[in-house]
Formats: C-alpha cells, structure tokens, sequence
C-alpha cells in the first residue's frame, strides 16, 4: 500500500490532503489485519509531486527481485485518462481492479462510499464507524483530523 506524497491534483478541494504521516500511519492501521499488505513511503522518499508511473518505475528498478501489480477501484478506471502516462503503466504492471459498488466493472468489494465521503462526513460531525476500521477511526479521533 502506497500513500500518495503530494497529489498531483492537489489544487482541487476534495484532493486536500493530511500531512503524509499521518496518512501513512492510519493506512498501516487500516492494513493491519490483511495478510501480506505492507505500507510503503516510497512516494516521500522519492519526494515532489507523486505520479504512480514514476513510483512504479522506481520499484521495479530498486527491487527487480519482486513483481508489481496496481490495484485499483473500479471508480478509478473512469478517471484514467487523467493519470500521468496511463498506457505505460499497463505495459509495466498488471491493473487489479476491485469493483466498487455503483460503478461497472468485477462484482463489487468496496462500497460505495470515498474517501472523500468520509472526511466530509467526519467534518459535519456524522457517525463513520461502520465506513472505517475501530483502529483508523480512534487515530482520526485522537490526532483530530477531519475535524470542522
């Protein structure tokens, strides 16, 4: 699991983003309980703005033991055309796709709701705990991320 360093559409307001610490240690809590996912900090290693296609490549040229593939929602696939070198990513790594709920694609795995969703619901004040892991949601509670 990678979290992103700096969005490259960080300009736009459902893009703004948390310090990248504390992203990095909610998506090791939320990873926590899935068997062989890692968090990495490659993108604040690699520093500026982050682009997976130069994550990708970077990988794959300091770890050459290891195969990659992208996972991604299906939500996603929608917005590819937007992605910095699209057409080279899909030669480079296999595309996992896990389908979300309204959106086409493989049977659905994750709801419907977004990231996005959920900090603008935790901002309003609103009950996520059936959205997000007890551990992720008592790190959002403590650090007061979110918060109106």
């Amino acid at each position: 699991m990678v979290p992103v360093f700096q969005h490259p559409f960080a300009d736009s307001p459902n893009k703004a983003l948390v310090a990248f610490d504390h992203r990095f240690a909610m998506c090791e809590r939320a990873s926590a309980r899935i068997a062989g996912v890692r968090v990495s900090r490659v993108e604040a290693e690699l520093g500026g703005e982050s682009r997976t296609l130069h994550t990708v490549k970077h990988l794959i040229a300091t770890r050459s033991q290891d195969s990659f593939a992208l996972v991604v929602g299906a939500d996603l696939l929608s917005e590819r055309y937007l992605w910095y070198g699209w057409d080279e990513l899909e030669k480079l790594v296999e595309i996992i796709v896990l389908g979300r709920v309204g959106y086409g694609g493989p049977e659905p795995l994750l709801p419907a709701v977004s990231s996005t969703d959920i900090r603008a619901r935790i901002s309003r004040g609103e009950d996520v705990s059936r959205l997000v892991s007890n551990d992720v949601l008592r790190y959002i509670e403590k650090e007061r991320l979110y918060q109106p």
